[in-house]
């Protein structure tokens, strides 16, 4: 660290220099936003996953639904099928 001498007074340097401190403190808001940014993009990507999760659960439980009810109209088709031929 260097004196400089004005006017009979013996000055330093300040430290921390202001627009070091200035800088870093920006660079520090950068990372917090650019994390912000990335957890907000996780987040949305975790919605999307849930979204398409639900979809296939509610297909699925559509295709169960279907199955189901084309047994019973086969079951149907075979009771109208027996009682025409006893006839």
């Amino acid at each position: 660290m260097s004196l400089q001498t004005t006017n009979n007074y013996s000055t330093a340097p300040t430290f921390p220099n202001p627009y070091i401190t200035r800088r870093l403190n920006n660079m520090d808001k950068a990372k917090i936003a650019e994390r912000n940014d990335w957890t907000r993009i996780y987040n949305k990507t975790l919605k999307g996953l849930e979204v398409m999760i639900d979809m296939q659960k509610q297909i699925k439980d559509m295709l169960k639904i279907a199955a189901e009810t084309n047994i019973m109209i086969m079951e149907m088709e075979d009771s109208i099928l027996k009682a025409s031929t006893n006839n």
